[in-house]
């Protein structure tokens, strides 16, 4: 996934639309994400003998479709690339302003299944 825990995205498509938050947690096999304040639904929690009942607010994961990464440097809303330098290590790259992308390195893949 070229989105990774950490980045800053923003929503493109729902009620969401325009704003702007965290990755928490992600979720490679279903390609969603979890981002912070946003997509939020109420959960309804039934009493019981220890506690009364209550709502709380969760987060709800979000497509990768429906996001788009943040650059730190330009601050601009930008597509994901890779690069590879001379010693073999794949980065993230922004496609707008040509950068690095923060984050720690992204193994390469062997390419065949183990």
């Amino acid at each position: 996934m070229k989105i990774l825990k950490g980045d800053k995205v923003q929503v493109l498509i729902g009620k969401d639309k325009g704003r702007e938050g965290e990755v928490v947690k992600s979720f490679p096999k279903k390609s969603t994400l979890v981002v912070k304040g946003l997509n939020i639904f109420k959960k309804h929690i039934k009493p019981t003998q220890n506690q009364p009942g209550k709502i709380i607010e969760k987060e709800r994961p979000i497509y990768i479709s429906k996001l788009v990464l943040i650059c730190p440097e330009c601050k601009k809303p930008t597509r994901v690339g890779y690069k590879i330098d001379k010693s073999g290590s794949k980065y993230r790259i922004c496609k707008k302003c040509q950068t690095i992308i923060n984050s720690p390195k992204i193994p390469q893949s062997s390419g065949g299944k183990k």
